[in-house]
């Protein structure tokens, strides 16, 4: 939108009052929370709300990773308030020394007050801010907490984390657990409504990660009841996640080791898809953004995959190692660390930042990875054979684009150095020889009449386009020389108003290898530039085999024919000299026998059948009887048999 106001008016005004200490406010942790909820749950959208019920849960989760708890029971009721029940320990009721008040009013009303800083309480934690309950408290507008402990049942409730009485015991309890009912309040969240199957995902993660935790959500509002149990732990989250999909490796690869105080636990399977799904957990904290637990896994998955590659020798030596990409493609997994004092960054815990996790997963995964490789060799060719196959079809996938890079640069790319072009802009009037060779191109260019010729030479056999791909075709020199030349470009976009030399003259020696370069070059033009064929543009230089001299007279003789034909009618003594290529001819001789337009003999090539197919046949591939067929068909189905 255009702004119609003016320097002046954009320059900032000053506001009314001064600033100065009594300016600076100073929010306490309920306030704090309360103003700016974002910097402690993400956001106040369903994002965040559901943060609020996962905060709690990882409570009674942490519990179960205590070894105290093995149940959890979560409701969700009619008017959106969340219960989380766990026949954990219970959260403590005494008086705290430092604060003066219960145990559980600090746990529930002071920020970074809780159980799990030092590690006496809990080895390994999801929480370790000490923040999740007391955030909660503020930010809902109510919230109460029974504890069972010491046969009693405890109470306490909360308005917007304000505490209504004390702490106070309201009847005998059996067992012990915590019960935390709490209402998200609407002026923070707006729409306080739970979704149930996001929940219900996340509750199976947490079931997975635990295994023998039992985690029954209920949903009053759609009256639905799940509930989670799991022996298998992550091996069985993968197969879960492979459900629906054609697996490499039918058990999933599972590794678990303890690390001195910390515990990695991985699994794996290869399916039939595309796509990479890994899920990442610290102390059942799903760290979707990563971190350096799952920078371990990736890299010791692809250093084994690779080391096994090499010591099986199942991929050229000469061979890069294969990407990370290429091994991942198709892969599950699921990587669960759980250690003390994990380095989360942010209370949302996206990610692990302990530097000191990247070393011991990939000690762990690698040394466990290895192991199974080895003891099940079946299912470790299936999975090399997958990643081979991604990594040809990524290199496949390259060379197609590098294809049509190529194909534009020629398009539009600058005349080969090596073509010694012609003066005259009307390309009907123009031609072009390709010769063979630098020292037949060096005649060439000095016997041509520069004003309508033009010169390429051509090194050595050029490829055999028969046999190779396109990409390898368009990497070869001579090739895109030739190309750039025409400047028609090829195949589909072959454009023959872009012809810069309406007659392409192929000139190579009179001897088998000049026959096999004019062989490769014509299977060259039918394969990609048949239209130019067809519009009658390429032709073939006949150069002199023999010279023969009688007297004073000199005879140039083109086939054996020719000259035992000559030999008969000249009496007396002759000299014959035998041209074994273009090379040996001075520019003069070169003009007047193969390039002169009054003198030269140029041979027409066809598609169909005509009177000048037959002969072009019988002069490239030496039949007695020429058959009575195409010869670019034949011609194109004997160079496959060539041995170039």
């Amino acid at each position: 939108m255009y702004n119609h106001m003016t320097d002046e008016e954009i320059i900032a005004k000053p506001v009314s009052g001064e600033y100065n200490a009594a300016s600076i406010q100073v929010l306490g942790g309920r306030e704090a929370v309360r103003r700016r909820p974002g910097m402690y749950i993400g956001s106040t959208d369903s994002r965040g709300l559901h943060h609020m019920l996962y905060e709690i849960t990882f409570n009674a989760v942490d519990e179960a990773m205590a070894g105290r708890c093995d149940k959890i029971f979560i409701t969700i009721t009619k008017d959106n308030v969340v219960m989380v029940e766990d026949n954990g320990g219970g959260i403590p009721v005494e008086i705290h020394p430092a604060t003066g008040k219960s145990a559980l009013e600090t746990v529930l009303t002071v920020l970074h007050a809780g159980a799990k800083f030092g590690g006496a309480a809990y080895a390994v934690s999801g929480g370790l801010h000490g923040v999740g309950a007391s955030v909660v408290n503020a930010l809902s507008k109510w919230m109460k907490v029974n504890v069972r402990r010491d046969g009693k049942l405890w109470e306490q409730e909360y308005n917007q984390g304000i505490p209504v009485a004390d702490v106070k015991a309201v009847g005998k309890a059996e067992g012990t657990g915590t019960t935390v009912s709490f209402l998200a309040d609407a002026e923070i969240f707006g729409d306080n409504t739970y979704e149930f199957n996001t929940v219900s995902e996340r509750l199976r993660e947490m079931a997975y990660l635990n295994k023998a935790l039992e985690i029954t959500l209920k949903d009053e509002r759609k009256e639905s009841e799940l509930t989670y149990y799991f022996e298998g732990g992550i091996a069985s989250f993968v197969r879960n996640l492979n459900r629906n999909r054609e697996v490499t490796n039918k058990n999933p690869i599972h590794i678990i080791k303890n690390q001195g105080p910390v515990m990695v636990e991985a699994a794996l399977q290869y399916n039939d898809g595309y796509a990479e799904t890994i899920f990442s957990f610290a102390n059942c904290v799903n760290t979707a953004d990563g971190g350096t637990h799952l920078t371990g896994f990736r890299t010791a998955l692809t250093r084994v995959l690779n080391d096994y590659i090499h010591k099986n020798k199942l991929r050229k030596e000469d061979e890069p190692n294969l990407t990370g990409e290429d091994i991942r493609e198709g892969l599950t997994a699921v990587i669960s660390v759980k250690l003390p004092e994990p380095q989360f960054e942010g209370q949302t815990k996206g990610k692990l930042g302990n530097q000191e996790m990247k070393s011991i997963v990939d000690g762990v995964v690698s040394e466990g990875l290895a192991l199974y490789l080895e003891e099940h060799p079946d299912d470790a060719r299936r999975i090399i054979d997958k990643c081979l196959t991604v990594a040809k079809a990524r290199e496949a996938a390259r060379k197609a684009r590098d294809l049509i890079i190529r194909k534009t640069s020629l398009d539009t790319g600058t005349l080969p150095g090596k073509l010694a072009d012609c003066s005259e802009k009307d390309p009907s009037l123009c031609e072009l020889y390709l010769v063979e060779g630098d020292s037949a191109g060096g005649s060439a260019k000095q016997g041509r009449n520069r004003r309508f010729q033009a010169i390429l030479p051509l090194r050595g056999k050029i490829l055999n386009v028969e046999k190779a791909p396109l990409d390898k075709m368009l990497a070869h020199e001579e090739i895109r020389a030739l190309i750039t030349a025409l400047g028609t470009g090829i195949d589909e976009d072959c454009d023959l108003t872009k012809l810069r030399y309406h007659r392409i003259i192929l000139m190579t020696d009179a001897d088998v290898d000049g026959a096999h370069i004019r062989t490769l070059l014509l299977t060259f033009f039918f394969r990609h530039l048949p239209n130019l064929i067809n519009a009658g543009h390429l032709f073939i230089a006949q150069p002199p085999l023999y010279q023969i001299k009688a007297g004073k007279q000199a005879h140039w003789v083109y086939s054996e024919q020719q000259k035992d034909e000559l030999l008969t009618q000249i009496r007396g003594k002759s000299d014959i000299q035998r041209y074994k290529g273009l090379g040996e001819m001075n520019a003069e001789q070169l003009w007047e026998t193969t390039m002169n337009p009054a003198t030269r003999t140029l041979l027409t090539v066809m598609v169909n059948d005509g009177a000048g197919a037959d002969q072009v046949f019988h002069l490239l591939m030496g039949d007695e009887v020429p058959p009575r067929k195409a010869f670019i068909q034949a011609h194109a189905k004997s160079v496959k048999n060539l041995d170039i």
